[in-house]
């Protein structure tokens, strides 16, 4: 026989289980704190930005040609900024100690679709060493690419600012609290309805009839308990008994 269960069914048991719903959320929205604000390192994040053009001469104020292969050029500069060529002299600028392949880890070049611009992104625990992470960055790759590549089409649009890298990307308490509400909320419900579907105790007549498939001929209620009685004065079990010739009372 198929069960079906009611919405009012569902709310019902939602309700006997609200504590553990409550309970599964408190915790998971305490964890998550916990986690966020005492376990996670904060990481901070600052960028820089570069420009690919190339130098204008007298008599071509604008190329469109120029532009394009500027633009088709940046892809490549992605490649050659996260590369050791310049991520070893980055370190050895800083003294860090790190290879070039953690350091390039830290390191995302951005740059939006048919611009000369390119961000160069960079995270790091410390925000002062992000700033100059990526702002050394920028000024070897400006120095190093035209050895490279034989060009000199690059410069340093804006530089990274330490007063803009103070407040950490991540971890977002807020956002992972919010998060742990909702994970803690769907595993209590889930909880709650596998903790219901697995009890298979019979407390009403309704379970009767659900299991046994027949129905309640009566129902025996509870009977309390009749109180006792107490301070009942008993007779005297041990008056005299009369002697010859006594009479009672005597």
């Amino acid at each position: 026989m198929e069960e079906t269960i009611s919405l009012k069914a569902l709310f019902q048991i939602l309700r006997k289980r609200l504590w553990l719903i409550t309970l599964v959320t408190i915790i998971a929205a305490i964890i998550s704190a916990v986690v966020s604000f005492f376990v996670i390192t904060p990481v901070y994040q600052t960028s820089t930005q570069i420009l690919v053009n190339q130098a204008k001469n007298e008599q071509q104020l604008y190329n469109v040609g120029a532009v394009q292969t500027n633009v088709q050029l940046i892809s490549t500069y992605n490649d050659i900024i996260k590369s050791p060529a310049i991520l070893d002299k980055v370190i050895s600028s800083l003294s860090l100690e790190k290879s070039s392949e953690l350091l390039s880890e830290q390191i995302q070049v951005a740059s939006s679709e048919n611009s000369q611009v390119a961000q160069i992104i960079v995270q790091d625990t410390d925000p002062k060493r992000a700033t100059e992470i990526a702002n050394t960055v920028a000024t070897v790759f400006k120095k190093e690419v035209p050895k490279i590549m034989n060009i000199d089409n690059v410069s340093i649009l804006s530089k990274a600012d330490f007063a803009t890298s103070k407040s950490p990307v991540k971890p977002q308490p807020i956002l992972n609290i919010a998060i742990a509400l909702v994970v803690g909320l769907m595993v209590g419900v889930g909880l709650s309805f596998l903790l219901e579907y697995l009890d298979n105790t019979i407390k009403t007549e309704q379970d009767i009839e659900n299991i046994l498939e027949l129905p309640v001929m009566g129902v025996i209620t509870n009977i309390k308990d009749v109180p006792k009685v107490t301070n009942v004065q008993r007779p005297d079990m041990t008056a005299r008994v009369p002697q010859r010739g006594e009479t009672f009372g005597s």
